[in-house]
């Protein structure tokens, strides 16, 4: 075993040396090396014009290089490729900066604190669900044909909604960790509903939201959000949740990871609307919009297996969703 692992070494230190060997007789038809053969036809020279100086008469990459510099003439099927030059980045305008350094604002240092602390004091676990949409998509066309405040009843809304109720079975997602091994559960759901405003990320909290109606709930988050973007809304009201929501289907995301709200166990996010197939009744193939749900816990409070029971109770919720509504 240590005889042919002495000539592979050897042949490999022939391969590389630097120091040139004597020269070799051309062969016709000598073998070539593959490094050879690629410095070659880089080059565009005949590699079997070198002489080759390898094991058996075998031609390498240091033959070639020979062959090279002594003028081998270049195929004429094979044009020398010549180096791409170095792309430079764009010299910037006379009297204009390369850059501009925005510092933190300091709506943005909160947020980057409270997501920094999420993360490293939580171990946080995130599952995706989808839902037939149908019925709240159905529901939402019925709305909007009233008067009244019930036309502006959105897909979101509803999400909401089906969450205060859902979410009351399942404790300890409604729920904030206390210190280190602490959970409070709420026998009321304060629900955080996240807000994209020109200042950053706030999270306005519709308090007792399982004892408020669609309509109510619909109001009260429209209002909230309006606040929240015009920076009159109070500090009271960006405190005290239990559990939130984020939602950003309405950018076209179709899932994401979103990261819990301190001392939450929980947050969930809502994604678009996409279209798949299924095998209908009939055995046919059948188009239906899918929606998607991204919930991420705490995994030191809730296990995978509750977390799931929870997103289906509330799918199938969203897909009775006028049943949910007569409870």
């Amino acid at each position: 075993m240590l005889v042919p692992l002495a000539g592979r070494m050897l042949h490999n230190q022939v391969d590389s040396a630097p120091a040139a060997a004597p020269a070799a007789a051309v062969v016709s038809g000598a073998p070539v090396s593959p490094r050879a053969r690629k410095l070659a036809e880089t080059a565009g020279v005949d590699a079997a014009q070198a002489a080759g100086s390898g094991p058996n008469g075998r031609i390498i990459e240091r033959d070639v290089r020979r062959l090279m510099a002594e003028g081998a003439p270049v195929q004429a099927d094979q044009p020398v490729q010549e180096a791409a030059p170095a792309v430079q980045a764009p010299a910037p305008a006379a009297g204009e900066a390369a850059f501009e350094d925005v510092k933190f604002s300091n709506i943005r240092k909160v947020i980057a604190k409270g997501m920094v602390t999420s993360l490293q004091t939580m171990a946080q676990l995130t599952e995706h669900f989808t839902f037939d949409a149908s019925a709240i998509q159905s529901y939402r066309k019925l709305l909007k044909g009233m008067e009244g405040g019930c036309a502006g009843i959105t897909l979101g809304d509803m999400l909401l909604y089906a969450v205060s109720r859902t979410i009351l079975d399942h404790p300890d997602l409604n729920a904030n960790t206390v210190g280190e091994d602490v959970v409070r559960r709420f026998r009321h759901v304060n629900l955080g509903v996240a807000v994209d405003t020109p200042r950053g990320l706030m999270v306005p909290t519709i308090f007792n939201a399982d004892q408020k109606s669609l309509l109510e709930i619909s109001q009260e988050v429209k209002a909230l959000a309006a606040d929240a973007r015009s920076g009159k809304i109070s500090p009271d009201l960006l405190a005290g949740g239990t559990f939130t929501v984020t939602n950003l289907g309405s950018a076209g995301v179709e899932m994401f990871t979103p990261v819990i709200n301190p001392p939450q166990t929980g947050i969930l996010g809502v994604c678009g609307i996409t279209q798949r197939v299924r095998a209908g009744k009939d055995g046919q193939i059948e188009l239906y919009p899918a929606m998607g749900l991204s919930l991420t816990v705490d995994h030191r409070v809730v296990d995978g297996a509750p977390a799931a029971n929870f997103m289906k109770a509330l799918c199938r919720n969203l897909e009775q969703f006028t049943a949910l509504l007569a409870l």
